[in-house]
C-alpha cells in the first residue's frame, strides 16, 4: 500500500515532538492513535507498518529536510518587537553520534543554530575522522538559502573577526581552545560588549541543543546505521526542540511528555497552515 509522504513526515515529526527518540518509537506513537486522529494525520486508509516508517528517513535527503523543516518552524515562530541594537546570531558546532555508524564510520554533524530562536538553520553530514572547516563553506550556504537574504550572511565581506583563547583547568590539567567569531558590522555598530554578548550565545548550541538531545533524546545511545537514518532522525529531533523553544518551553523533556498527553492539540499544531510571521 502506498502513503502520503506529507502524512509519513508529519506523524515523524509529531512523535518527536512528544519525545520519540528512534523510529521504532514513532511507529509505536502513530499506531497508539485513535482512528481519527490517525485520519487527521493523512492515514485515511490503514497506517504503515514499522518498516515503512524506518526506511523512508533512510532515503530522504537530510540537507534538504533540514531546510524544509527549519522554514517551516520559522513561518510558526511568534512575532515579537526586536530591540533597536538586534543582531541575528547563528552559532555553529558539530556533534559525533557515538553510537551510529554508517559504512562502520561514525556520524558527525555540523549544525548552525539561531541563537534567538532555538531554531537549527542548517545541517551537514560529515566524516567523524576529517575536519570541520571544508564543510563550514557548505554549511553557510544553506544558511543563506533557508534565510533568503539578500547577499546572503555577509561572510565573505566580514568587517571584524575575533579570535578569544578559552582556558581550563580540571583535576589539575590545563587545556585550551581557539574560537572564532566573524561579524559583518563595522566596529561602530558591533562594540565590544555586543561582541561579548554574541560570542556568550555560542554556549546555546551546546546547552540547549547538544546537551538537550543527549538527555531528553538520548542521541548518543541511537545506532542508526542505514544511510541518511542519523542525520534525518537528528534533524527531527533539531526540529523538535526548536519547536518547543519557540513555543516558550525552557524544559524540553517535559514539554514532550505534555505534547504527547495532547496528541490532539499537537496534531492540531503541526498540520494546520499558518502565516509567515518572520
Amino acid at each position: 500500500m502506498r502513503y502520503p509522504l506529507s502524512a509519513l513526515l508529519a506523524v515523524a515529526v509529531c512523535a518527536v515532538l512528544a519525545g520519540a527518540s528512534l523510529f521504532a518509537a514513532i511507529t509505536d506513537w502513530l499506531h497508539d492513535l485513535d482512528e481519527q486522529m490517525q485520519a487527521r494525520l493523512g492515514f485515511t486508509r490503514g497506517i504503515p507498518a514499522g518498516t515503512t516508517i524506518w526506511r523512508l528517513p533512510t532515503r530522504l535527503d537530510a540537507a534538504l529536510l533540514t531546510a524544509i523543516l527549519a522554514d517551516w518552524l520559522r513561518t510558526r515562530t511568534p512575532a515579537s518587537p526586536r530591540p533597536r541594537r538586534y543582531r541575528m546570531v547563528i552559532a555553529v558546532d558539530g556533534k559525533t553520534f557515538r553510537g551510529s555508524r554508517v559504512d562502520g564510520r561514525q556520524i558527525h554533524l555540523l549544525s548552525a543554530l539561531d541563537t534567538s530562536t532555538g531554531i537549527v538553520l542548517a545541517q551537514v553530514t560529515i566524516d567523524a575522522k576529517s575536519n570541520e572547516i571544508p564543510a563550514f563553506g557548505p554549511l553557510l550556504d544553506a544558511v543563506e538559502a533557508v534565510l533568503g537574504t539578500p547577499g546572503g550572511i555577509g561572510f565573505p565581506h566580514a568587517q571584524q573577526a575575533v579570535r578569544i583563547t578559552r582556558t581550563r583547568s580540571v583535576a589539575g590539567k590545563t587545556s585550551r581552545e581557539a574560537a572564532y567569531l566573524t561579524v559583518s558590522l563595522p566596529a561602530g555598530q558591533a562594540l565590544p560588549v555586543d561582541l561579548q554578548t554574541w560570542i556568550r550565545r555560542h554556549w546555546h548550541i551546546e546547552n540547549r541543543l547538544h546537551h538537550v538531545k543527549d538527555v531528553t533524546f538520548r542521541e548518543d545511545q541511537h545506532q542508526a546505521r542505514t544511510a541518511n537514518g542519523p542525520a534525518v532522525i537528528a534533524t527531527l529531533r533539531n526540529t523538535a526542540i526548536g519547536w518547543h523553544r519557540t513555543t516558550g518551553a525552557t524544559n524540553i523533556a517535559r514539554a514532550t511528555r505534555q505534547a504527547n498527553r495532547r496528541s490532539h492539540d499537537l496534531i492540531t499544531a503541526v498540520t494546520s497552515s499558518y502565516p509567515t510571521t518572520q
